[in-house]
């Protein structure tokens, strides 16, 4: 028989749990702050339900590579590289959505005792000094970085099948850039938090 979480156990769950995805936004917000919200929300799901699907040819690419090295003695020169690559992008395109849900890793211990007011501060400026000035300067260098790959025509070394390196690189690029998206909305969310004392869309 199990037990009902006790209140002691509650604040120990990820604010994830408590913020992931939007109910129902605040009746006193303004149109266009429910408006940006909702609808970079909604894009970085829709990318986050594209991107989850990186996950089978990944896993047919390991799964085909133990089988043929285990019982063929055939292994694959592509596998390492493709693995390398699929999880990369998996890991980049999926960060805007993974930023929606509150998952990224954060010191909770400490933050989840805050008032929500205390949190929403915390959250703003850090985004606007730290979070917003840090992925723009490495976009700017990240753009330089996959222009330079496709002009070179750089292929990865750590194989003899030498990979072109430009689409993983490209997949960084795209990545910060939804990582950039989704921090307006998460701006926005930090803002409303600071003033009125309560996340937008907060399941209670």
């Amino acid at each position: 028989m199990t037990e009902e979480p006790s209140k002691l156990d509650i604040p120990d769950e990820m604010l994830a749990e408590r913020r992931g995805g939007l109910k129902k936004m605040p009746d006193d917000m303004p149109s266009w702050m429910v408006s940006t919200i909702i609808k970079i929300d909604k894009f970085s799901k829709q990318v986050g339900n594209v991107v989850c699907w990186i996950l089978i040819p990944l896993i047919f690419a390991m799964t085909y590579e133990v089988l043929a090295r285990k019982f063929f003695l055939a292994p694959t020169i592509w596998a390492y590289d493709i693995s390398r690559f699929l999880y990369g992008a998996l890991f980049m395109l999926g960060a805007g959505y993974a930023l929606s849900r509150g998952v990224h890793i954060r010191a909770d211990f400490l933050y989840r005792n805050f008032k929500t007011k205390t949190q929403g501060l915390i959250d703003f400026w850090l985004y606007l000094i730290f979070y917003f000035p840090g992925l723009i300067v490495f976009l700017y260098m990240t753009i330089g970085f996959v222009g330079e790959s496709i002009q070179r025509g750089e292929r990865g070394m750590d194989t003899t099948w030498m990979p072109y390196m430009w689409p993983i690189k490209t997949c960084l690029l795209i990545g910060i850039i939804f990582l950039l998206v989704q921090g307006i909305s998460e701006l926005l969310k930090s803002y409303w938090a600071a003033k009125k004392g309560e996340w937008p869309g907060e399941n209670k």
